[in-house]
């Protein structure tokens, strides 16, 4: 499996996950990220032994985009304080059904998971397991039934953008777990994770990376987006 390289250095290691993937190893014992980019690190340097890759965010399964691992011990540890502290800037594609309430705004729930069924619930605040999850968003465009969101997330909740987006009555397109009255059977997700921006661990200054959607359906039906890969 091709992966493509973003940005590579002594700390860093930024990539396009492709979708259908997991991110690391998991019950299903299917390939996994992690682990392809380790032995694909080991061969390339010819390192003996195994390969240190920490893993300091995630992209659910069926997600594509964006994606920074540390490389060191020090890399993981600095990027893991600045996701804490919300001050890793991450910025999705989002497709929707219908169209959002406002063109632009934010969403505030609670969410709570359930981990026997891999699921995610709006819940009270009052709820003992919920966990605030903010987002925000813009529409960039619509077509027909569908809308091209820019998505902001200012907390890192399991399954946040498409339990949100569905909540507010726009669900993901494709997405059988959170829109399944309106998604077909076999349709990919389309939630892609577009732009990271944070402080390099060791340099102190800014980076930011991109990385946009395939050229397919759904994906193709946007100007906004044919003009971005032109830039």
């Amino acid at each position: 499996m091709r992966i493509p390289i973003l940005f590579e250095d002594n700390h860093l290691l930024v990539i396009t996950k492709p979708v259908n993937i997991p991110v690391q190893k998991d019950n299903t014992r299917d390939v996994d990220l992690q682990s392809l980019l380790k032995q694909d690190i080991k061969i390339r340097y010819d390192k003996p032994g195994d390969v240190y890759l920490g893993l300091v965010h995630r992209l659910d399964r069926p997600v594509g985009g964006i994606m920074v691992f540390a490389k060191t011990s020090k890399a993981a540890s600095r990027l893991s304080d600045v996701i804490r502290r919300q001050t890793m800037d991450r910025k999705y594609l989002a497709i929707v059904r219908g169209t959002p309430p406002r063109k632009k705004g934010v969403l505030e729930h609670y969410l709570y998971k359930d981990q026997r069924k891999n699921k995610v619930y709006t819940v009270p605040s009052t709820h003992k397991e919920g966990k605030k999850a903010i987002l925000e968003y813009e529409v960039i465009e619509q077509n027909g039934d569908l809308s091209l969101l820019a998505v902001r997330i200012l907390t890192g909740r399991s399954h946040q953008i498409r339990v949100q987006l569905s909540e507010v009555g726009c669900p993901l397109f494709g997405d059988q777990k959170y829109g399944q009255s309106l998604n077909k059977p076999g349709q990919q997700i389309a939630l892609w994770a577009n732009s990271l921006a944070f402080t390099h661990p060791t340099k102190k200054d800014m980076v930011e990376f991109f990385s946009f959607p395939p050229k397919e359906y759904p994906w193709d039906l946007w100007g906004y987006l044919k003009n971005q890969r032109t830039r």
